[in-house]
């Protein structure tokens, strides 16, 4: 089974989308090498993007379906509903989640609402492909995880994989799917690496993964934070803790019945989310627990997330901002103390 970095995983997908499909095209900044990209030379998409994920698509599929775009959010996004409106399945790329403002009418007004506002006859199939994730000595605009921005307006669909194997997975679903998706990538995981099967199907959306079987408390881990919760739970393996790791994977929908099924057997639940904790997925989940596994719960719930500060440039600030191991470990002996 080959060993795949998630970058290599979302490239393969692309590729496989493309070949499947010839209605699946591509937009975004400097994915097909940028301004004056003839002097490439047969290498033209040498850029493939701010962290090079699309590299040889414009090579195999040809400039007609793989696109160089203004640096002009609300136009090329505006561009990229119409074209799923008439038939095209396009797959555009924010740069960075931060700049979701410059595009955000599209997506929450037109891309969401569309098929609601024409009692289901129109179908806007786009998937939005963009970089989250602090820890990349980036700065405050570069950096943030957005999640709970998108996964609060209905009509949309939120991916959030941790791994290559979802990654690829969730990301065939997603171009297929006929409902806009938001498909979230973290930077910080881009060169990470597992093994991934070569006839993988697409993984649905909606399916949450657990990771890690355990008796004794539920971490509910979103995105990167996955890396941190099993780092802990292996350290705490050594003490006869048992650590049972949901990933939810995605967001909306949300798997809440794989959430409820693990806090019933262990009763206890820590939520680990990278991002800010006012109105974040750590909340939500809180609340959903809290709302439908009460009687079940022998401990308060406990959320571990990102201050609620601008993600810092300063390096060892930087560090303190995100969820770590060591404050994991600290969390669930202060929950099963109980």
């Amino acid at each position: 089974m080959p060993i795949l970095t998630v970058k290599e995983a979302i490239n393969q997908a692309l590729v496989e989308s493309f070949t499947n499909d010839k209605n699946v095209i591509l937009m975004g900044e400097d994915i097909a090498g940028g301004k004056g990209r003839e002097q490439y030379q047969g290498t033209q998409d040498a850029w493939g993007g701010p962290f090079g994920v699309t590299q040889g698509l414009l090579t195999k599929f040809g400039p007609e379906r793989v696109r160089d775009t203004t640096i002009a959010e609300a136009g090329f996004f505006g561009a990229a509903v119409g074209a799923a409106m008439t038939g095209l399945r396009p797959i555009v790329e924010l740069m960075y989640v931060d700049f979701a403002g410059v595009c955000f009418d599209q997506l929450m007004n037109q891309a969401a609402k569309m098929r609601y506002m024409f009692g289901g006859k129109q179908n806007v199939p786009m998937v939005v492909r963009t970089v989250v994730g602090a820890g990349f000595r980036a700065g405050s605009e570069h950096s943030q995880t957005l999640y709970s921005l998108y996964t609060h307006i209905p009509g949309l669909k939120v991916v959030a994989p941790y791994d290559a194997i979802d990654a690829k997975g969730l990301l065939l679903s997603s171009i297929i799917d006929n409902d806009p998706v938001i498909f979230m990538e973290h930077k910080r995981l881009y060169m990470t690496k597992c093994e991934v099967p070569e006839n993988l199907k697409p993984i649905p959306l909606g399916k949450g993964r657990i990771r890690k079987k355990g008796k004794d408390i539920t971490i509910v881990a979103i995105q990167r934070m996955n890396l941190f919760a099993e780092e802990a739970a292996n350290l705490l393996a050594d003490e006869d803790i048992e650590c049972e790791i949901i990933d939810p994977r995605t967001y909306s929908p949300l798997d809440e019945s794989l959430i409820y099924e693990s806090v019933k057997k262990t009763g206890k639940v820590i939520i680990i989310d990278e991002s800010n904790p006012k109105c974040s997925l750590a909340s939500e989940i809180s609340s959903l627990i809290s709302e439908n596994c009460f009687t079940d719960l022998k401990a308060p719930i406990l959320k571990l997330t990102a201050p609620h500060t601008p993600v810092p440039f300063s390096p060892p600030m930087e560090d303190f901002y995100i969820p770590s191991t060591k404050k994991i470990i600290k969390g669930i002996k202060t929950i099963l103390k109980y």
